[in-house]
């Protein structure tokens, strides 16, 4: 691990591995599914590697993932849409309708 130096992970515990997983998630901004991977790849070398028992391992915070809400059009502004569709080009609007209607994609509906 480079942020401590050129130290042998066996040399090293709880605390350097904290300060590196610190490290990716607050200068690094690495995403959460980053994080975790970087915190798995640490415990398989302690565990399974160097064969060192870590009674620290569950003291180390893992990252919340953050649950994106879905953005979702409302009855009107898909009204508003499929109209605007409409009034531009019959088959737009007739696409776009088979589209919204059957949950399609445009590769199936042969429009790429």
């Amino acid at each position: 691990m480079r942020l401590h130096g050129s130290r042998h992970p066996k040399d090293m515990g709880g605390a350097e591995v904290e300060a590196l997983l610190s490290h990716l998630a607050n200068e690094r901004q690495v995403a959460p599914s980053t994080h975790k991977q970087a915190l798995a790849a640490s415990l398989f070398l302690y565990r399974e590697v160097l064969q060192i028992d870590l009674p620290w391992r569950n003291e180390i915070g893992r990252p919340r993932t953050q649950h994106r809400i879905p953005v979702v059009l409302t009855v009107p502004e898909v009204q508003q849409t499929l109209a605007l569709l409409d009034a531009g080009h019959l088959v737009h609007g007739l696409l776009a309708r088979l589209l919204y209607g059957t949950g399609m994609r445009i590769m199936e509906a042969g429009c790429a």
